[in-house]
């Protein structure tokens, strides 16, 4: 390479990190400010958690960090999503072809973090393949979903890892509060095959997805499964902590429904991906 060459290249990339720093600066800049005009809001922070390239030229999309007090409470950290090319800046771009918000594509590449053993629920923890899956176990969609995900992977076990983290909606679905509880208590007692059996148990049977009797819902856990869990039991410190420490993990994916799946890392929108994997 010649040396003028070499300098031109330094050049355009020196250029091409200086726009990026700027931008960042000025997204940064009017995030702090538009939060700052609510007297609400105590600011204490405000960092970039992602930043992505949109299929729009010169547009970016932003997801921010920000911790803050609002109100009575304390300590808030939330999340918060901007598109800019930085001259001007929107909460959202939707694509005018499909109508599809550009939000659904900033979701970040998966850490190592996520594959922790503690959530492998079949397969092989040395594989080349690993698929990550968010879900709540009330979700009708989840309920058909995550069986074949699971029988796929233990039929190609050597070469797939699952894992399965928490992410029950509860808005929704008050009842999955108890269910996801119990399921880790039932795992805790030995119980093999837990998340597979909840999800082919069939509660309806029992109580509907409304359902906020934790007993009433603990109850129809027993029956199905064949165990005899207390509510002194699955109100464990410990396993409250973990669903939260799911729940949280799920958010730093910026999962958003349920069932979400991340195959090798990336999300799979068409939740589909698993199946090209031998």
């Amino acid at each position: 390479m010649s040396l003028m060459l070499k300098l031109l290249t330094t050049s355009i990339l020196l250029t091409s990190s200086l726009v990026a720093t700027t931008l960042d600066n000025t997204a940064l800049a009017f995030e702090k400010k538009r939060f700052s005009k609510n007297s609400r809001i105590k600011i204490k922070s405000v960092t970039i958690y992602l930043k992505k390239e949109t299929t729009v030229k010169g547009w970016y999309g932003y997801v921010f960090n920000i911790k803050a007090d609002v109100g009575k409470e304390k300590n808030i950290v939330a999340k918060d999503i901007i598109f800019t090319n930085g001259i001007v800046a929107t909460p959202d771009l939707i694509d005018m072809k499909t109508g599809k918000s550009l939000k659904n594509y900033l979701n970040p590449k998966l850490s190592s973090k996520y594959y922790n053993k503690e959530h492998l629920i079949v397969g092989n923890e040395n594989a080349k393949n690993r698929f990550v899956i968010f879900s709540d176990p009330l979700c009708p969609f989840c309920i058909d979903y995550i069986p074949e995900v699971i029988k796929y992977v233990k039929k190609n076990h050597n070469n797939i890892a699952l894992y399965y983290y928490h992410f029950p909606l509860l808005r929704i679905h008050p009842a999955a509060d108890t269910i996801t509880k119990a399921m880790d208590a039932a795992k805790k007692m030995g119980i093999k095959d837990v998340v597979l059996k909840v999800y082919e148990a069939q509660f309806d049977k029992y109580f509907t997805e409304r359902e906020r009797s934790p007993q009433k819902i603990l109850d129809g856990f027993n029956k199905v499964l064949k165990t005899k869990l207390t509510l002194q039991q699955i109100n464990d410190r410990h396993i409250r902590q973990k669903i939260l420490k799911d729940i949280k993990m799920a958010e730093d994916a910026l999962v958003q429904g349920t069932p979400t799946i991340f195959v090798n890392g990336e999300i799979d929108r068409t939740r589909l991906k698993y199946e090209s994997i031998k």
